[in-house]
């Protein structure tokens, strides 16, 4: 067997498991739409799929991994290309505990429901405008990280940023609404532990952005200021 086809072959894997993890990330966007379904409405139904999406979800992160480790036991790759294999393992487990977020959001719902739900006075509302834009921002990394768009990698982080600053602000919200009124705790920590999985997500999209940078500049800027960040790989 030439050393050409054996290149190819490799490339042929390459891109047969950067193919999943796309396909993986679609399954996690996904899960985190029915969770944002469950909450919006309290959506028993929607709880079920994010259940049903969860199993798969699990099931791929664990072929992916078999297969990233049969890829590396096999072809002996070269620091590049293990670089990307890394990168694609992390990107995968990232996905996979977005998708344990979106379960929490869901298995939380269903607890809400079965008690009767939320007071209206709490601002549910911002909570979903933090979902969205996890959402939206997961959308992006992944976007990001199929085409290695470095751009589009610091901008995400930017937008980081911003839910962090969404979720800081619903805190002091339910706090404020805790003080004035002993009867919507129970209530507002329900809220709080919903809204903490959502950054979670954030954060998750962030470590996914992080990665698509190291890929092509070789930057770890896991610990870098985004001031530092733009100036390096934006020059």
């Amino acid at each position: 067997m030439s050393e050409k086809h054996l290149s190819s072959q490799f490339d042929s894997e390459l891109n047969s498991v950067s193919a999943r993890v796309m396909e993986l990330g679609g399954l996690v966007e996904s899960q985190i739409r029915q969770a944002i379904e469950a909450f919006a409405n309290f959506n028993l139904e929607a709880v079920e799929q994010v259940e049903t999406l969860e199993a798969k979800v699990n099931h791929m992160e664990v072929e992916i991994d078999h297969e990233l480790a049969s890829i590396i036991a096999r072809r002996q790759p070269t620091a590049r290309d293990l670089r990307l294999l890394m990168a694609v393992s992390k990107a995968t487990a990232n996905l996979e505990r977005m998708g344990d977020e979106a379960s929490r959001m869901a298995r939380m719902v269903k607890s809400i429901v079965q008690r009767g739900g939320v007071p209206r006075t709490l601002p549910t509302m911002d909570l979903r405008v933090a979902a969205d834009m996890a959402s939206a921002q997961l959308r992006k990394a992944l976007d990001a990280f199929a085409r290695l768009d470095t751009k589009a990698a610091v901008d995400i982080l930017k937008e980081d940023d911003l839910i962090d600053q969404e979720f800081d602000g619903f805190v002091r919200k339910l706090i404020t609404y805790m003080m004035e009124d002993a009867r919507t705790i129970s209530s507002s920590l329900d809220l709080l532990f919903l809204a903490k999985a959502i950054e979670r997500i954030g954060d998750h999209s962030k470590n996914m952005a992080e990665l698509v940078i190291y890929l092509v500049k070789g930057m770890d800027v896991r610990h870098t200021s985004l001031e530092e960040i733009e100036s390096s790989v934006l020059r």
